[in-house]
């Protein structure tokens, strides 16, 4: 009984802690894209995302998956973890089709951030990230299993203890070989757009939550 009950708890808090950073996410998407000067619908569509979708993100009651992140970030030219991160909210651990990724640290210069991300891909399905924007660069080190990562009309194989890297500007793709889980590094150049919206204050600082979206 006492088990269950500390199951039930953590449960629980999983479930708050997800709807907490559903809401955050939402504040942040609405902040920037106000800040642009842009309207949701205008948004929704370039992101290809439903109106009511969008704001049903923005309000926080909805929770996106990596894909649809992936996807409106690109749209409002900053990072994921532009959106991501909030004072106080641990690290999440976004989960889409066949990848889980968990945020380690972010390196905010000038004209360019740095996203370091550790990288779970799951065998039987291939992941499709929409493009990041212009200039942006991924390096996967790979730490076990085998995958095949890249731009998805000429995708790369990294194998355990190599590493690759490649243009995310475009779609690509994320996919585990072999039939085991595929784990790395992966680590994100994403050069800011003159006149974005800083990143908030209060960079998180604790390990990740396995939160997921």
């Amino acid at each position: 009984m006492w088990n269950d009950s500390v199951m039930t708890s953590d449960a629980q808090q999983a479930r708050a802690s997800s709807a907490e950073l559903s809401r955050l996410i939402g504040e942040r998407i609405r902040t920037i894209r106000l800040d642009r000067g842009w309207s949701l619908s205008s948004v929704a569509a370039r992101a290809a995302v439903g109106k009511a979708t969008l704001s049903e993100i923005e309000a926080g009651i909805r929770n996106p998956t990596l894909e649809t992140l992936y996807a409106i970030a690109a749209v409002l030219q900053v990072p994921l973890t532009d959106l991501l991160r909030a004072s106080g909210q641990v690290r999440p651990s976004l989960r889409g089709k066949a990848v889980t990724a968990t945020l380690v640290e972010v390196f905010d210069d000038p004209a360019i951030t740095t996203e370091v991300y550790r990288l779970a891909i799951r065998p039987g399905a291939q992941q499709v990230s929409p493009g990041h924007g212009p200039g942006v660069l991924e390096c996967l080190l790979l730490e076990s299993g085998a995958a095949e990562v890249g731009p998805r009309q000429q995708p790369l194989i990294v194998r355990s203890g190599e590493q690759v890297s490649w243009d995310s500007s475009g779609p690509h793709c994320y996919r585990a070989i072999g039939g085991e889980l595929a784990q790395g590094i992966l680590i994100i150049r994403h050069p800011r757009a003159a006149g974005a919206l800083a990143p908030p204050s209060g960079t998180v600082a604790k390990q990740g939550s396995g939160m997921s979206l």
